[in-house]
Parts: structure tokens; sequence; C-alpha cells
């Protein structure tokens, strides 16, 4: 059972819902798996997490910090897409700690299909 310390609680909203998200750091190996798990969601993170597709866009909401620097492929997928941000991040780049702890974050689904 992981310590309380490293509990971690977060706001999903998407769809016109908003859920509450409960885990602790590491225990998926991205947030995309995390919101695949807990919420299921049509069309969400079809390339399993390379960073390529886009369906895992999110807006990490009322955030400017360490989280907003975007990894791997990011950029280039986001060059491709519309609505893109500047909070835009794929969430299969975000790994699961505690820097999630405490945000809301928004599904955007702006995209049909894979890029």
């Amino acid at each position: 059972m992981p310590a309380k310390k490293d509990a971690i609680k977060f706001f999903l909203n998407c769809e016109g819902k908003t859920f509450v998200l409960d885990t602790y750091t590491h225990e998926y190996r991205n947030l995309m798996m995390l919101i695949y798990d807990k919420v299921y969601l049509e069309n969400f993170g079809e390339c399993k997490g390379t960073g390529r597709c886009g369906t895992c866009h999110i807006l990490i909401v009322d955030y400017d910090g360490e989280l907003l620097t975007r990894e791997g492929n990011e950029n280039t997928t986001f060059s491709k897409m519309p609505f893109v941000k500047s909070n835009s991040r794929l969430a299969c780049q975000m790994m699961v700690d505690e820097k999630l702890n405490g945000l809301t974050i928004e599904v955007i689904h702006d995209n049909d299909s894979v890029y």
C-alpha cells in the first residue's frame, strides 16, 4: 500500500462532467493510461503513448509551471493540430507524480482522426 504522502488527487473535466481522480505516484506509466483506465474515453490514446496521434490532448487549467514543458513528440504533433494553446499537453507524455496533485485537467476532443 502506498504511503499517504504519495497520494494524488486531481480533477478531470471531460464531455461536460468533472471526475475526481485519486491515484499515487507512478501507479500508471503516464497520465494517458490513468485516464484511459479510470474514465474510459472513446478514441483516446490511439497511438498507445508514442505522442504522435494527438488523441490524448489535454489542457492544464490555471497552472503555469514545469508541467507545461512539452516532451518528446509533443511539439511536432501539436504543429499538425487545431486548437492548441500554451497550456496544451499530450497526456501520454506526462508522468503520474505529485505535480498533478490538486490540478484541474480538461480533455480536448478537437480531433476526430489520428494525425
